[in-house]
Parts: structure tokens; sequence; C-alpha cells
């Protein structure tokens, strides 16, 4: 694999995927740190070992503007690892990149906060959906497959 890489940038390579492996990091983040590594070294020509802020800002940009805040961290997380790990420098951007914070859903909502989508809902047949997914505790994917033949009104069960 490492082949079609220049001399100095496959010998590193080939390293930090040791690397990566000895320090116990899974297959899926071998996979992602090392796609980092080899996306900025296509972008510097592989020349990658000794990256300044500027460089690193400029392509930093370049990855939010044409890729997503995602593969920018995994960018990020692959150089620092390279840094530190194979080639033992000190990091060179330092405090440069902020991911925005993603705000998600709980898991498990309270019994007020289910009341207040109950009634923020204005079409009955919704609400009605939706009071039958909690009080049932499925999953939006399972009341949507939910059918009249799964339910049992004799035993009161619902199959899913």
């Amino acid at each position: 694999m490492t082949s079609e890489f220049p001399a100095h940038f496959a010998c590193n390579y080939q390293c930090l995927l040791n690397r990566l492996k000895l320090h116990g990091m899974q297959p899926k983040t071998i996979a992602l740190y090392s796609h980092g590594v080899r996306r900025a070294g296509v972008y510097f020509d592989y020349r990658i070992d000794d990256l300044t802020k500027l460089q690193l800002t400029d392509y930093f940009v370049h990855i939010v503007n044409s890729l997503s805040w995602s593969s920018l961290k995994h960018d990020l997380y692959g150089l620092k690892f390279y840094y530190a790990k194979v080639l033992d420098k000190p990091w060179p951007g330092a405090d440069l990149v902020k991911p925005p914070k993603s705000f998600t859903l709980p898991d498990i909502i309270t019994v007020p906060q289910a009341q207040q989508i109950f009634m923020a809902t204005r079409v009955l047949s919704y609400r009605v959906f939706f009071f039958t997914l909690y009080s049932l505790g499925l999953r939006l994917g399972e009341g949507l497959r939910l059918q009249i033949g799964d339910i049992d009104a004799d035993r009161m069960r619902v199959s899913v």
C-alpha cells in the first residue's frame, strides 16, 4: 500500500500504521487517522514533517470548505498522533481548531418533556402517534412499522 508514496513519506506512514495498531486503536480509527494523514500528504505534496501554523490553517480551512467538520477532526487527530508518536515533535497547530459543539436530543425524555411534545402537537393523529410511541417505549421506526395486527386487545399486548 505504501509503494505509491514517495520514499520519505512511505517510511513514516508505515510507522504511523504500526504505532496506531500498537496503541490499541480500533481498525476504523486506524483507517480514519491514516486517511487524514494521507489526505494531508497529498495536499502538501507529501512534505508534512515540518508544517507551520499558517499552512495548517490554510489546510483546515480547505477541509472545512470542501468536506466536513467530521473529516477535519479525523485529519486533525491523525496529524496530532503523527507528530507526537511518529515524528516525536510538538504539534505546531496547538489551539488552532475548535469544532462547533453539536446538540443532540437526549435518548430518554422525561414525563414533563413528553407532555410538552404532546401539547405542542396540533394534529390529533400525530399527538396520538407520539403518545403511543412514548407509552409503549417504541423507537420512531418501530412506531412507523406498527400495524393493527400487531395489537392484541384481549391480552393488552403489542408485538413489535
